[in-house]
């Protein structure tokens, strides 16, 4: 027997996993690494800032969707319970699409719920249930923010050539919150039933 294989056998491996351990930032939040990517310091650091705003926004607007789908109570909770849950998922992967971008620019991209609130400009709703036209009302007043800061973010990433980031906005971003205020919508609009005498 090799004497590797003897040290290897009288001796256990630790299994104890190491617990509260401490260390180094090593990349701070706003600082971004030198990247062979074409694109300049301030260009991506502008671009990861726009990113990470729509990025808290995201999450927050994905936060109140599962709420809403939760707490669903109407006449039509079964078909709204699956909507909102669907749109919370598209949502998820926005957000992924999002910070997957934030990296790719040498960003950090925000994740902790504590700095998402610190970013957010989506207002706070109560924390009861609300009647399911205001919840829906809500979801659409948090889309229309989100929609106003990426065009803009569309037009500034635009004028400095990051077509990357503008691309995904436009292509991915604004896409799928123009589907979802078209569905929310259609829940509020007053229609009756017609009634037809045969």
């Amino acid at each position: 027997m090799s004497t590797d294989a003897r040290n290897s056998t009288s001796r256990p491996p630790d299994s104890q996993p190491r617990l509260h351990q401490q260390g180094l930032v090593t990349q701070e939040y706003r600082h971004l690494p030198l990247l062979p990517s074409a694109l300049g310091h301030d260009v991506r650091l502008q671009s990861v800032a726009l990113l990470n705003q729509i990025l808290a926004d995201s999450q927050i607007l994905y936060g109140l969707y599962k709420k809403h789908h939760r707490l669903m109570r109407d006449p039509t909770f079964y078909s709204l319970h699956l909507l909102l849950d669907e749109h919370a998922r598209a949502q998820l992967e926005l957000i992924d699409a999002l910070a997957e971008r934030v990296q790719v620019l040498g960003g950090v991209a925000v994740g902790d719920p504590w700095h998402v609130v610190e970013l957010t400009a989506l207002p706070r709703p109560p924390a009861g249930v609300e009647e399911v036209p205001v919840m829906l009302s809500r979801l659409l007043d948090c889309h229309e923010t989100v929609i106003t800061k990426v065009r803009r973010t569309v037009d500034r990433t635009s004028a400095v050539h990051d077509d990357r980031t503008a691309d995904l906005l436009t292509g991915q971003v604004l896409r799928e919150h123009e589907a979802q205020v078209w569905f929310l919508a259609e829940h509020l609009v007053q229609t009756s039933l017609a009634v037809v005498d045969g």
